[in-house]
């Protein structure tokens, strides 16, 4: 079955919504990021509210919490992979697996955004910072929050697979 039969699964209405999800997230991301970095230096916080929520610039060249950090060719690489999988089972799921299609669109989104900073920068560009109950989180940026949602959804997906489709392995297509 190629892309095109898979398209055929979605409507008009769907692909149009999953597209602007994409693009809302890539762009508020990129742009979000270009305005902190342009008005502030690196290191720099900015308060928005006391002991909790602050604007903080940072350069991450790892991954989550900068794990292997330095290794962007990796990351690139692993980005590759990651993106062909994803579009792969994006086209793979059916019209019952909302949870999925969407929570794929906002993955992919998330991963391109910070993919995109590696490509160009070398690193990506972090900058909300939260402080709960004393512990100082690591600092994040738009295509993070996305990427957790997106990941969120799919384990829902999965999790009540049963529940929301019955004991049946058969869905509908």
């Amino acid at each position: 079955m190629s892309v095109g039969d898979n398209m055929k699964k979605f409507s008009k209405k769907e692909m149009i919504f999953y597209v602007m999800t994409f693009l809302v997230v890539i762009i508020g991301d990129q742009l979000s990021k270009m305005l902190v970095s342009s008005a502030m230096i690196l290191g720099q916080s900015q308060t928005i509210i006391d002991n909790f929520f602050y604007y903080t610039y940072s350069h991450n060249q790892g991954g989550a919490w900068g794990i292997l950090s330095g290794h962007v060719g990796l990351f690139i690489l692993i980005g590759l992979i990651a993106f062909g999988a994803m579009f792969f089972y994006f086209f793979k799921t059916n019209k019952s697996q909302r949870f999925m299609r969407y929570g794929i669109v906002l993955l992919f989104a998330g991963a391109l955004g910070n993919f995109l900073d590696r490509v160009m920068l070398g690193y990506v560009r972090d900058f909300i910072n939260f402080v709960i109950f004393g512990y100082d989180f690591p600092v994040f940026n738009i295509a993070d929050i996305s990427i957790v949602i997106g990941v969120c959804l799919i384990i829902i997906e999965i999790i009540f697979e049963d529940y929301i489709y019955g004991n049946s392995k058969i869905r509908s297509e």
